[in-house]
């Protein structure tokens, strides 16, 4: 017996008009914005025909203020789970032409229903947020939907990768969702995050401002270090969304996607001994270094433009997927300050609760001195660092290039923090404090005597690095496993990564720790 025909109208009709948005003009507007709708966004992330929806059928559940007689399809958001490099997916996109893509109550169930799918058959969740914040007429109950949205936020934390996009509006509560995800990515022009608006701010404070230098891509990725990634556009925002992926477990209990595959070559490499300066003190960019070790080069830098003198990212090493943490002499020396801190710590337990190893790269004088550093919490942010890599039980291994200076060097994986394997180039000096600034300390009368005393000087700072800041010093106590040629340095840390993959590390069993926040 076949279906009747009606009813085949009927879900065909049904269909038509959830698929339809918010209508043809206001799709037009969205467009014209060089913005892509909800459903559009979905199809970039979402392999052809592998998108499964939840909930397209769902409307608004308010009666008041005329709402009963508006269609709001799918209630502002769509909802479902796709392929994206052959893996399932889980996400919400929200749909600014219908209604403004407002959250209430039925929207909100939607994405909380899709966010207890990911935990119960771990998936990462991709949320794309664009949205006009809570739905005034729904009052309390919007806010409730929020609220039960942070927190799923916070169960999925650690269970599974969680990454947003904001592709338009995201104000006020609606931008504690993102801040509770992993990855943040913002697209340059059409989007907006903040809490207050320059309107509001000007009220309470009487100071004027600009959306750009509250809430715009730039003021959150560089200055408050709320965004991780920029993107030009939304199809930039999915194409970065599809590389974190790449690199990332679909839940905990799963392995990154290593090709272990790959052959380990042991070849040197000698480009590498090149890249440091003769001088000591000559300004060294840690990123070519990173480009010889790695796999073809790539680095996907998280925080680029944020805490610069500390970078932090994902990349490959001969096939096995690494989270890398390196300073930058570039940018004040290297030197870690209360946001480096915070930004190496966060990225370190992001890597250990999804099982990916860290590589650390050191060349840091210190941390940065100053009042504002030191009146700011320099010394509980920087305990972020001792205590992220302290509890971290996935492989580290750390890689001493030139200076490691005091709690610094500390902060940077030592053996002391737990590192799996310490391995220096001869170039490096390892210390309480640097040469100049220790000879100094040590030697101050023999200086004082000296009939030339510069020439006296320059010989106790040979003598003091000989005596106490050679890689060769540190090898024979045992803080370093061994002292390399540069050259050696991918096929050394590739085997070295290789040997510690099956890595399994108890600790005494409580609750959680109490991270210095």
């Amino acid at each position: 017996m076949a279906i009747k025909k009606e009813l085949l109208e009927r879900l065909k009709k049904q269909r038509s008009e959830a698929l339809a948005g918010g209508g043809e003009a206001r799709i037009e507007k969205h467009h014209a914005k060089g913005a892509m709708t909800a459903r559009e966004r979905f199809e970039e992330l979402f392999e052809p025909g592998t998108f499964l929806e939840s909930g397209m059928h769902v409307q608004h559940n308010c009666h008041d203020f005329g709402m009963e007689k508006k269609s709001l399809p799918g209630d502002g958001v769509v909802t479902g789970v796709g392929q994206v490099g052959g893996r399932a997916v889980a996400g919400f996109s929200q749909d600014f032409t219908v209604g403004g893509g407002a959250l209430g109550q039925r929207h909100s169930k939607k994405i909380c229903e899709m966010m207890d799918y990911a935990a119960d058959c771990g998936l990462p969740f991709v949320a794309i947020n664009d949205s006009g914040g809570a739905r005034i007429q729904e009052g309390v109950d919007s806010l409730s939907g929020y609220g039960q949205v942070f927190y799923r936020n916070v169960q999925l934390s650690g269970l599974v990768p969680q990454i947003a996009i904001i592709a338009g509006s995201c104000a006020g509560g609606a931008a504690y969702s993102p801040a509770l995800m992993d990855f943040l990515i913002m697209t340059r022009d059409n989007a907006s995050m903040f809490i207050c608006g320059p309107a509001v701010i000007k009220a309470a404070t009487g100071v004027e401002t600009t959306m750009e230098e509250i809430g715009g891509a730039a003021a959150n990725a560089t200055i408050s270090g709320n965004v991780h990634f920029v993107a030009e556009n939304d199809a930039h925002a999915i194409e970065i969304t599809k590389e974190l992926l790449s690199y990332l477990p679909s839940n905990n209990l799963d392995n990154p996607p290593h090709h272990l595959s790959e052959h380990i070559s042991m070849e040197a490499d000698p480009a590498v001994n090149n890249l440091i300066p003769e001088d000591a003190k000559g300004m060294l960019d840690m990123l070519p270094i990173i480009s010889r070790i790695f796999d073809d080069g790539k680095f996907l830098q998280v925080h680029e433009h944020f805490a610069t003198s500390l970078m932090v990212g994902f990349a490959r090493l001969d096939g096995v997927v690494v989270g890398v943490i390196a300073n930058q002499p570039k940018v004040k020396a290297g030197t870690l300050d209360i946001d480096a801190s915070d930004k190496g710590a966060r990225f370190i337990r992001f890597c250990n609760a999804f099982n990916i190893p860290l590589i650390t790269l050191v060349d840091v004088p210190g941390f940065l001195p100053g009042v504002h550093q030191e009146q700011g919490g320099i010394i509980r942010h920087g305990a972020k660092m001792l205590f992220a890599y302290s509890a971290a039980t996935v492989p580290k291994i750390t890689l001493i290039i030139r200076k490691a200076y005091g709690g610094a060097y500390l902060a940077m994986c030592s053996r002391d923090m737990g590192a799996d394997a310490v391995y220096a180039w001869p170039t490096a000096e390892i210390a309480v404090m640097g040469a100049d600034g220790a000879t100094n300390v040590l030697y101050r009368r023999e200086i004082q005597a000296a009939e030339n005393s510069e020439e006296k000087r320059a010989e106790l700072v040979k003598e003091y690095h000989d005596r106490f800041a050679s890689p060769y010093m540190a090898a024979s106590r045992g803080m370093i496993t061994d002292v390399i040629e540069p050259a050696m340095s991918r096929a050394t840390l590739s085997l070295a990564l290789r040997n510690t993959l099956q890595k399994s590390e108890t600790r005494p069993p409580k609750k959680h720790g109490l991270i210095p926040l």
